[in-house]
């Protein structure tokens, strides 16, 4: 039990995440009162889930993960398409068994349509469709002000899904995880920080952050467009919180195909990136 304790505080972070939390919220003009409300519907949905334990869902998770020497991290810019039908392509596997794949939000539909095996999906839930419950290991649901209709259009899906793990932006509460993290892509990064061996590498693919928005980031999208100004500032700070998280991840963290360079990270190239695989 003491094992399990440490492993849920190892993953929250909102004391240390609350500057930038109440920093975003001034910025983009959220309310907390709102998030605090979708918070506690989450509560309520899972009061409803039978044999419901987020301390073994958690081992469970880390137990999975240390099996793994290369975990990929999908997001949905619009480089995503190009990187995965180039590694296919080249005859790469990518359901290998030394590879981890964790989706952000509407990327794990092209995983789905190619056939790639996803461990987790991140999502608050807008980029996804109820298919999207049916196949990954782990769903790590986020709940926040502006998608408390989402949650309630998956409750259902929500209820029956065995291992799922649910975050909240506030404070986080005996079932529901604060890791910290804005967008579904940069929060990944947060709420692994802390299971993460020291051998494994990671690789971002399909994480852009500039100002186009790829065509799996919202449901009925059919090709990547310019993003609007609220989606390029968050854009903005996904790539700065992950610049700023670079002291709490001493693992080899790796830009795949990304046109935006990191000042932290290294940027390789698709030719790079297919020499990991041989």
């Amino acid at each position: 039990m003491e094992l399990f304790i440490l492993i849920r505080k190892e993953i929250n972070f909102y004391d240390e995440f609350k500057v930038w939390y109440n920093k975003i919220i001034q910025d983009f003009n959220f309310e907390y009162q709102k998030d605090c409300k979708a918070r506690d519907y989450i509560s309520s949905i899972i009061s409803e889930k039978e044999n419901w334990d987020l301390d073994t869902i958690l081992s469970l998770f880390k137990n999975d993960l240390s099996k793994k020497s290369i975990i990929l991290i999908y997001g949905c810019g619009p480089s995503l398409e190009r990187t995965i039908l180039y590694l296919l392509k080249n005859g790469v596997n990518l359901n290998e068994q030394k590879i981890l794949n964790i989706a952000a939000d509407g990327a794990s539909r092209l995983l789905r349509e190619k056939h790639i095996a996803t461990c987790a999906i991140f999502s608050d839930l807008d980029g996804i469709t109820k298919n999207e419950f049916k196949y990954p290991n782990y769903m790590i649901v986020h709940a926040h002000g502006d998608n408390l209709e989402r949650i309630k259009w998956f409750e259902k899906e929500i209820i029956e899904f065995e291992k799922i793990i649910f975050t909240t932006q506030v404070e986080p509460n005996e079932n529901i995880l604060n890791p910290g993290g804005f967008t579904d892509g940069d929060r990944i990064l947060f709420f692994l920080r802390a299971l993460l061996l020291p051998t494994q590498k990671l690789y971002l693919i399909g994480m852009d952050f500039f100002n186009l928005v790829g065509m799996y980031s919202k449901i009925g999208l059919q090709k990547k467009h310019k993003a609007d100004p609220i989606k390029q500032k968050k854009l903005i700070y996904a790539a700065e919180l992950i610049d700023w998280l670079k002291n709490q991840i001493k693992n080899d963290i790796y830009y795949v195909n990304s046109k935006k360079p990191s000042k932290n990270y290294e940027n390789i190239t698709l030719k790079q990136f297919l020499k990991v695989f041989k």
